[in-house]
């Protein structure tokens, strides 16, 4: 049977199936769970998997918490040049990285706005100060900022404000919906949060190896020009998310690839990050912008 419309184009039926085939691709990777979504601004395009499982999402935590702290600077209990973490540091130079703080000590690598060294410690930090600033415990301030708001409500931070949030794909939706389209922050303030922070700063992305620029926005990571990449080898330069340790990760496509308002996936397993995702990642986020975007 002939599949094809007048000039090429899949049946409607035929599309669907091909959607559905690709989303279903994250069962091949030997996770116990594994949950998948992409929207663009007109909604949900395709889910695949329990997307309402609540799961731990590793450091996808740190973009909920930089919208929080982003948010406290916007009602001026903070300010992006306060100083917070090591000497010389300010807010704005851990919520990208740029602090010099080890990836989970206290030890200091290097000076203030030299390194991109993917820190831990430095969101950890962020959130004290923050609570110091507000006299707010960092959890209640992001679920009453942000979760709330949005109607994350399966979603709880259990611990550090740096990797401990668990949540749901449905629940990451509302997260990515609102890294597309803000209405918590002003989108001036989004538009710089989610474009590269000192953005000539070289810095290893943990797995993906040694990049040189390694851009990242004030919570988010920016591909950029980065080979190899999670995001895959047809992700746009401005392309950002973040991934997670515990199997996870989400990303935008902000200028979009064909889609009015970016195309955007959430991707949750229960498979912890390794090997195997270096090598399933890159492809599975290809294919879906070729699926979705045709």
């Amino acid at each position: 049977m002939n599949h094809r419309l007048p000039g090429g184009t899949d049946r409607p039926e035929n599309l669907l199936a091909g959607h559905a085939a690709t989303l279903a691709l994250v069962d091949r990777w030997g996770a116990g769970f594994a949950a998948v979504a992409v929207s663009n601004s007109d909604g949900v395009l395709g889910r695949h998997g329990d997307t309402t499982r609540v799961v731990p999402v590793a450091s996808i935590t740190k973009l909920a918490s930089a919208w929080a702290v982003l948010l406290a600077v916007e009602e001026g209990a903070l300010a992006l040049d306060d100083p917070a973490g090591p000497p010389g540091s300010t807010v704005g130079h851990l919520l990208c990285h740029a602090g010099g703080l080890d990836f989970d000590t206290d030890r200091v690598l290097a000076p203030p706005g030299t390194r991109r060294i993917y820190s831990n410690t430095g969101y950890e930090a962020l959130a004290a100060h923050l609570e110091r600033a507000t006299g707010m415990a960092f959890a209640d301030y992001l679920a009453e900022g942000v979760l709330g708001p949005l109607g994350m409500a399966s979603t709880e931070l259990r611990g550090s404000a740096a990797k401990d949030l668990h949540s749901c794909v449905d629940d990451l939706l509302a997260l990515l919906d609102e890294l597309r389209s803000p209405r918590l922050l002003d989108p001036s303030t989004a538009a710089t949060a989610c474009s590269p922070r000192f953005p000539k700063l070289a810095g290893v992305l943990p797995g993906w190896g040694r990049q040189d620029p390694c851009p990242w926005g004030y919570g988010p990571e920016i591909k950029g020009t980065k080979n190899p990449h999670w995001t895959g080898t047809t992700a746009p330069a401005a392309t950002f998310g973040h991934f997670g340790g515990s199997g996870t990760f989400l990303w935008l496509d902000p200028v979009g690839v064909g889609i009015r308002g970016g195309l955007g996936c959430v991707v949750l397993t229960d498979r912890a990050f390794g090997d195997w995702a270096v090598t399933a990642w890159p492809p599975f986020s290809d294919a879906v912008r070729l699926a979705f975007t045709g």
